[in-house]
């Protein structure tokens, strides 16, 4: 059977989270979840699909790509393909080959699930490994222990703050009151919440996003920031124990982060708030 390669346009995005939602499980090792793209979506509906890659056979999609930079490309695949040598060789060329639209020519880069045999025939084909990553999980099958702080959920009318605390947080502007509502249009944020913390003056200190996959699912943290002129107080902790406790309320049977393995004080505040390490992701890269 072919397999087709298809950038699915705006209307094929559901398809596509509908895809990655059925795929998400306690068992299978971090891979794309329906909150990447979810949090894609602050760039606009069309910006997301011109971003979006599927490889479909048989008219079901088995594999789909998020371009989170023109350089690199998140991919998975459907749990009962991922040792499927036919699909992993297509992907693999596809992923070789400018012409096929998915990477440019030169440097870039792959993340791709640990166990993936797209991932050993791309070291085979001459790439190398990249930048490590730690992700960890938190448990959610019982009760989440209290945060110690107050969070609230963000509507429309309070995005200008979780829009605020991002910027502060991570130093960059491009994260505006437009692009929180542009977000919140998209079909994965209809399963998603955004918490900002407070602290005892009433100053904004710390926000996450959490995106579920549904009921009995493991659900994502993404991002988390804590403002840079409250960093210190263990607000970070906290939001992310609110986190977990939100996805909970969800439904969801884990909450799940992933962060550069150099970044250890993130590692650290994850830890502190209940989350597990797991064993680390190496990033696929090809030299330039």
């Amino acid at each position: 059977m072919t397999i087709v390669l298809s950038t699915p346009g705006v209307e094929g995005l559901s398809e596509a989270l509908g895809a990655l939602r059925e795929w998400q499980h306690d068992e299978a090792p971090l891979q794309l979840h329906p909150g990447d793209l979810g949090w894609f979506w602050r760039a606009g509906a069309e910006a997301t699909a011109a971003a979006v890659r599927t490889w479909s056979r048989d008219g079901r999609i088995v594999a789909v790509g998020l371009l989170d930079a023109p350089d690199l490309v998140r991919l998975t695949t459907a749990p009962d393909a991922q040792q499927d040598e036919e699909l992993a060789r297509r992907l693999a060329g596809d992923l070789a080959e400018p012409k096929r639209g998915v990477l440019p020519a030169g440097k870039a880069c792959v993340e791709a699930p640990t166990g993936a045999l797209v991932r050993d025939l791309l070291f085979e084909a001459g790439w190398n490994s990249g930048e490590p990553w730690t992700p960890l999980r938190c448990d959610l099958t019982a009760p989440v222990k209290e945060p110690g702080l107050r969070t609230e959920v963000t509507g429309p009318e309070r995005a200008h703050v979780r829009a605020a605390v991002h910027r502060a947080s991570f130093g960059s502007p491009k994260f505006t009151d437009r692009r929180w509502h542009a977000m919140a249009a998209g079909p994965a944020y209809a399963d998603a919440r955004c918490l900002v913390a407070y602290d005892d003056q009433d100053n904004a200190v710390a926000a996450v996003t959490v995106w579920s996959a549904g009921p009995g699912r493991p659900g994502l943290l993404e991002p988390m920031g804590v403002h840079q002129d409250h960093r210190g107080h263990g607000y970070g902790t906290a939001i992310c124990v609110a986190a977990a406790a939100a996805l909970r309320r969800l439904g969801a049977s884990s909450a799940l982060v992933c962060t550069p393995t150099s970044n250890t004080a993130a590692v650290a505040t994850y830890a502190s708030a209940g989350f597990q390490p797991l064993p680390q992701r190496l990033d696929i890269s090809r030299a330039a």
